[in-house]
């Protein structure tokens, strides 16, 4: 397969902290063409979850626990799904705990879903859409939403036109 340089895709959503689930589409159509035997290969993710501003986010003392997720997938979805389903890329779930008896910067767990994403070949999306969601819990301090970002390193590679169209149907 030829390769190109790598590349930096980046997106972000905004849950509102009540936990909803919303989701937001990454427009791949510069890079995928299956039909002209182009696919997109991630090699890594990198997610931040903070507040409105890219700042550390606080857990309300009165509260003493809030959760924000995110999921990655090759289909829409109407909700969280587990990564057993076959269009999920990536997920990730943080906990924040908060003991102090003041709203605090809470101590963290991600121990239920590890967030970054390193595959030793890559992952290859062969759709021209992928999707981000994601859930805030009530909790984290302020009235602003949390923000979910994402940057993802990829690169464009080439194969036959039958294996593009197998891997996006696939995907579909």
């Amino acid at each position: 397969m030829a390769k190109s340089d790598s590349f930096f895709i980046r997106h972000s959503i905004e849950p509102d902290n009540t936990g909803n689930f919303v989701q937001d589409s990454i427009d791949l159509g510069a890079y995928v063409d299956a039909l002209g035997k182009s696919v997109l290969r991630i090699h890594n993710i990198a997610v931040t979850m903070s507040d409105s501003f890219g700042n550390a986010a606080q857990v309300q003392a009165s509260v003493d626990s809030a959760a924000i997720q995110f999921q990655l997938t090759t289909q829409s979805q109407s909700d969280t799904v587990t990564a057993a389903n076959r269009a999920v890329v990536a997920t990730g779930i943080v906990y924040a705990q908060n003991s102090f008896g003041t709203d605090e910067f809470p101590l963290l767990s991600h121990d239920m879903d590890n967030l970054p994403q390193l595959w030793t070949n890559g992952f290859l999306i062969a759709v021209d859409t992928l999707y981000l969601g994601g859930e805030a819990s009530t909790g984290w301090v302020g009235t602003d939403n949390m923000t979910i970002s994402i940057v993802m390193e990829c690169t464009v590679e080439t194969m036959s036109t039958a294996a593009a169209m197998a891997l996006a149907l696939s995907q579909q």
